[in-house]
């Protein structure tokens, strides 16, 4: 992980990182405020050598130096509180009068400094005049030999002892920055945990490792697509409609020397919205002028023709059949040049109806009249009918719902179309989140277009195809009506 990833993730988290600092934050004022507070007291030493003569003056500081160090450790031994214990009524006992006391020698110099902290100021400052007295005669007590002779050492108190005004600790503005920023570190690992648990695609570079194929669109979330799921109308000027004119552009440059005809929509789960870019892809290929034909071949959980608003009592399943001719059941969706064969009834085997020879001959039937036939075809991951179909089509184009399909379930659908041979043309990460300078870039390039069915193109829309060339065939410059474009299958 790069330091762009990293970025990524904590961004993408955010919410996590803020609420542990929040957490952190209110741990460290809970602390703060029951903690009783704490007062210092304080006291310095002197460690000289008396008589002591200019010739050994450095030898007898060096002396000195190395004696501070063990008066440090005899400033808070037991012995010394023991001595304080008896001489002074302060109702302690020599254990808590050692955790009270510290000691530091002060580098390079001759100079002790103790520190007693309590709870009670003026027990505090009790306690360091009593341990200043009994250190004094413990040092002489220790230095002074069996023979009487004086000790060699001389300690003296040049400051306090003094005890401060304000309590050295909890110290509120230390602990609130702490708690800050142990709350940040802690947000960041689960932010970064959060990201290795997290198994949903999140980004499109994940999705193309999933599936082995290049990404061919990236739709962005659009909340009035649950009630107007076609971009049509006001729709037809939003990033997500331009999403799908660029998804278009994409899939006719996948191979231009062996173009797909024929593709079958399909996705791992149900779900992720391959119905919706099913009729939008083939709404997007209609208004750039070729033939399309819309195939709801998902015979378990139909919906294409309620999202065109369509009769759905008949369709595929009758033609598969044989009760009904394919052209008397293809419906044209508007003033475009597209056709619609619903999914019919439901049957209780589709999939042998799709992949029964019936479904073979319907598709070259489709091929021959269309430039382009768009399938909408069942989950992979739930049941086997995509496969079916998509083995018969020219590619398959994979939908993925962006923070809702897992990544090995994607893997494990793409595998399921590779080990048939399925060619896969692309994937295609659905409701995806849209970034704000693209979406800037929309906006200041966007080309308001009118409402309502007999509205011109949008001077975006690709030109005309005929003019252009590329993977796709050149459409027909004119529509045919369906039942004398489209043959009658033998029964």
């Amino acid at each position: 992980m790069d330091v762009r990833d990293f970025l990524r993730t904590v961004r993408r988290s955010w919410w996590v990182v803020l609420l542990s600092v929040m957490v952190g934050l209110a741990v460290a004022a809970l602390v703060t405020v029951r903690t009783a507070p704490r007062y210092a007291a304080s006291v310095s030493f002197f460690v000289t050598t008396p008589n002591q003569g200019v010739t050994d003056a450095y030898q007898g500081n060096v002396f000195m130096q190395q004696r501070v160090k063990s008066y440090a450790d005899l400033l808070q031994s037991d012995r010394l509180a023991q001595k304080v214990v008896g001489k002074t009524a302060l109702g302690l006992t020599a254990e808590e009068v050692q955790a009270r006391v510290s000691a530091a020698a002060i580098p390079d110099t001759v100079l002790l400094r103790g520190t007693v902290t309590d709870t009670d100021a003026t027990r505090a400052l009790r306690l360091t005049e009593a341990i200043t007295a009994q250190f004094i005669e413990l040092v002489k007590e220790v230095e002074t030999s069996g023979e009487g002779r004086p000790a060699p050492v001389k300690v003296e108190v040049i400051s306090g002892p003094r005890v401060g005004s304000s309590p050295v600790s909890p110290n509120p503005a230390r602990n609130l920055a702490l708690g800050a920023l142990g709350g940040l570190l802690a947000g960041i690992g689960l932010a970064l945990l959060r990201t290795r648990l997290d198994t949903r695609l999140r980004d499109s570079v994940t999705l193309q490792r999933a599936t082995g194929s290049p990404l061919l669109g990236e739709i962005p979330f659009d909340a009035a697509a649950r009630t107007a799921p076609l971009i049509v109308g006001d729709a037809a000027t939003t990033p997500r409609a331009e999403a799908v004119r660029k998804l278009r552009t994409n899939l006719r440059f996948v191979d231009v020397h062996e173009p797909a005809r024929v593709i079958a929509v399909t996705s791992a789960l149900q779900g992720e919205g391959k119905t919706t870019l099913s009729c939008n892809l083939a709404i997007a290929l209609a208004e750039a002028g070729w033939r399309v034909a819309l195939v709801d071949a998902d015979l378990r959980r139909p919906k294409v023709a309620e999202y065109l608003g369509m009769e759905a009592g008949v369709g595929l399943t009758d033609v598969l059949l044989g009760d009904v001719n394919v052209g008397d059941v293809v419906q044209r969706w508007g003033d475009k040049s597209l056709l619609v064969l619903p999914a019919g009834s439901v049957p209780p085997n589709p999939s042998e109806l799709l992949g029964s020879k019936a479904m073979a001959d319907l598709l070259l039937v489709l091929r021959e009249s269309a430039d382009i036939v768009v399938i909408d075809t069942a989950p992979l991951r739930t049941v086997t009918d995509g496969v079916v179909v998509a083995v018969q089509a020219d590619g398959a184009l994979m939908v993925s719902r962006y923070g809702r399909t897992d990544r090995g379930q994607v893997g494990a659908a793409a595998q399921a179309l590779q080990a048939v041979s399925v060619r896969l043309l692309g994937c295609v990460l659905n409701m995806a989140k849209l970034g704000r300078a693209e979406t800037y870039q929309y906006e200041s390039y966007r080309v308001d277009v009118p409402a309502g069915p007999a509205a011109a193109p949008p001077s975006h829309m690709d030109t005309a195809p005929a003019a252009r060339g590329g993977g796709f065939p050149g459409p027909e410059q004119t529509i045919p009506d369906p039942t004398q474009e489209l043959t009658r299958l033998p029964r």
